[in-house]
């Protein structure tokens, strides 16, 4: 393809953002540090003239829209920073199961097949609908966002790396459950709730479905050796993309040293 071509091809495709705004206001992860912004100079502060704001900023890495990176949970694997552009980018789907889903709610792969069209190597989204509570928006919930979002059933996992993904994002706190993250100890009550909702929907106990020894943080511990990690607290446009397939791309930080870091996600569709 000539590049005028490609320049005129790209000019007509639409560009959708799949990030959350960032603020000072956005919660971090459960006992993460949150971000600040602070001024150290004003344009108003120099000597003979006009001067420049300037700014400090102080943050963990897992504030709004971010890349899990591998080193996260995994020692010896690669930084941000590490990774080359090229796995950040590439074609993949939008699975949007909003309507499917509830508090403590599981999908498994049979749902996210039905909706869109999924494929070995791609980059998977997954719009479980918890977005709509996320910070800023009117139906903010920042318990229901954290606490008790949807995540992944049993076999999940599996499929993750039989699929072989170049990377997941979720709408939601994590890509793990909830409950199968340390929030079940700090979150008693809301452990217990979502044990009885187990009990009625699949007649098992958490315990019994979820063993911890296998499925505690199952996304970051099994996942990450694998090279296949996930960015989480998507949104933005996420809606217009509802099982779509797009061409994604991520785009965080080049930090040798980041273990994770907040990132700005894009998709380009027709």
């Amino acid at each position: 393809m000539k590049t005028n071509d490609f320049i005129g091809l790209m000019g007509k495709v639409k560009m959708y953002d799949l990030t959350q705004r960032l603020s000072v206001h956005t919660p971090p992860w459960p006992s993460y540090i949150p971000l600040s912004v602070q001024y150290f100079k004003r344009i108003a502060g120099a000597h003979m003239g006009q001067g420049a704001n300037g700014q400090v900023i102080t943050t963990s890495n897992h504030v709004g829209t971010h890349m899990d990176g591998e080193i996260h949970f995994h020692a010896s694997g690669r930084s941000i920073g590490q990774v080359p552009m090229h796995e950040w980018v590439g074609p993949g789907a939008v699975a949007d199961i909003s309507k499917e889903m509830e508090d403590y709610g599981l999908y498994e792969p049979d749902l996210l097949r039905s909706k869109v069209d999924i494929k070995k190597g791609d980059i998977l989204i997954i719009n479980t609908g918890y977005h709509r509570y996320a910070w800023d928006q009117p139906q903010s919930d920042e318990v229901r966002y954290f606490v008790k979002h949807p995540g992944p059933g049993p076999s999940f996992h599996k499929w993750c790396l039989e699929m072989k993904f170049k990377w997941i994002g979720v709408d939601c706190g994590s890509a793990d459950h909830p409950m199968n993250t340390i929030i079940r100890s700090w979150h008693p009550k809301s452990f217990a709730e979502a044990d009885e909702k187990l009990r009625q929907d699949y007649g098992k106990t958490w315990d019994e479905m979820f063993p911890l020894k296998t499925y505690y943080q199952v996304m970051h511990l099994v996942l990450f050796p694998k090279k296949i990690v996930h960015a989480e607290n998507l949104g933005g446009d996420i809606d217009k993309l509802s099982n779509k397939r797009a061409y994604i791309g991520c785009f965080p930080l080049r930090g040798i040293e980041l273990e994770s870091a907040m990132c700005r996600i894009v998709a380009w569709a027709p």
